[in-house]
């Protein structure tokens, strides 16, 4: 009999012969699964390590996310794709490869993304397909379901690094200088609104979580998201705030820009969007504008320029304005542009930083303080070149 095929008899038999209304412990399911794979192990004439596997493998098909489980244990594994029950693709180290293993049927995967979305207190079914949410570990979990999916159920999990990374650490992967990190030190220590884009997989989540480290002890922080995934350990007086999904009927939805609201009424002294998609832009904007110095947030472009007519679109999304007036807010309430991308090689780096200097003749103003030049032309090493100072020095001869 091969291992599949006794890996999922055991199964069967587990489920048939536990009382539906015990609650096992771990340790105890535990037990009654390696009293089975002895049992089959002793027919089948198995190995200890064959049996220790199979043990394990039912464990997590009983327990935890069955074939999934060993690729989120993995801390060399970044990315999770699956694109139905029998196509997983496994991100380590930049490149992205089809995995060996699959679930045994669709139901088994839906099954897993129900699990997943219950423990988050979220809901996805075919009435509302898509769901953003997280796992115990804080992995970001993006599932979309049938109709919406055609190949079958799709789930996509953001692994973060078990221990977050530091300044330090980019450094060390050459992500961007000493230079551009100490810049950003004193920026944010001065309390300078920041804003960091990229395109997808740019680790600007990450770069968000390095630069909130930066923020002094002895202030109020207040995080906003979607699925909680910053890791913000050096602050004391810290608000995490996530958004909630409606029920069935629709009802108790509470968005980002709910979240938004009421965090200004919880005295912050700065407030942290993890990502802005639409009309919460409007509200993040404002809360930049009305004294919360320091404020930090990211959104999805292709450069600066890109990311500034996105917040155009988003905040028009929110209320109807003159476009003028959007862009003298936006001038107004941000005071760096942050932007991330991948080289050629698919490194993550610090593309560019721009500041924001003012509105004039219907434009924003950018003042372009660092680039990113990669290795090649005039450039026999990469390098970030300083091309100007930073204009407004208010804040920074606080510090």
């Amino acid at each position: 009999m091969r291992a599949g095929e006794i890996e999922k008899k055991i199964r069967e038999e587990i489920i048939d012969s536990i009382d539906i209304s015990m609650e096992l412990s771990d340790e105890e399911m535990r037990e009654i699964i390696d009293e089975k794979v002895l049992l089959h192990g002793r027919r089948e004439h198995l190995s200890i390590s064959e049996k220790e596997s199979l043990s394990q493998t039912v464990f997590n098909a009983l327990r935890k996310l069955d074939v999934l489980q060993e690729l989120v244990d993995d801390p060399g594994v970044s990315e999770i794709m699956i694109n139905g029950p029998d196509r997983i693709f496994v991100e380590r180290k930049g490149e992205v490869l089809l995995w060996d293993k699959t679930f045994s049927s669709a139901e088994k995967l839906t099954d897993v993304i129900q699990q997943i979305v219950a423990k988050a207190n979220r809901m996805v079914n075919e009435t509302h397909p898509i769901v953003d949410t997280r796992l115990e570990n804080g992995s970001r979990v993006n599932v979309v379901l049938p109709p919406v999916a055609i190949n079958g159920p799709i789930v996509t999990i953001r692994r973060f690094p078990d221990n977050p990374f530091t300044m330090s650490d980019l450094l060390a992967k050459g992500s961007l200088s000493e230079e551009v990190a100490g810049f950003l030190r004193e920026m944010v220590e001065a309390g300078e609104n920041i804003f960091v884009s990229g395109g997808t997989s740019s680790g600007k989540t990450t770069f968000l979580n390095v630069l909130a480290n930066f923020i002094p002890k002895g202030e109020r922080i207040i995080t906003i998201e979607d699925s909680a995934e910053l890791c913000l350990n050096k602050v004391e007086n810290l608000v995490r705030l996530e958004t909630r999904n409606g029920n069935v009927e629709g009802e108790g939805e509470i968005t980002i820009r709910d979240l938004i609201k009421s965090a200004l009424r919880m005295r912050p002294d700065r407030i942290i969007v993890g990502e802005v998609r639409s009309g919460e832009a409007l509200d993040m904007i404002s809360a930049m504008n009305s004294g919360h110095d320091g404020s930090l947030s990211t959104g999805h472009a292709n450069s600066c320029k890109d990311m500034l007519k996105r917040l155009e679109m988003m905040i028009l999304m929110a209320v109807d304005m003159p476009v003028a007036a959007i862009r003298g807010q936006i001038a107004a309430g941000i005071d760096l542009m942050v932007h991330l991308g991948r080289n050629r090689n698919g490194e993550r780096k610090l593309l560019a930083i721009e500041e924001l200097i003012g509105y004039e003749d219907g434009e924003i103003v950018l003042n372009n303080i660092f680039e990113y030049h990669p290795k090649g032309g005039k450039y026999e090493e990469e390098t970030w070149t300083k091309n100007a100072e930073v204009t407004h020095r208010e804040k920074l001869d606080r510090i």
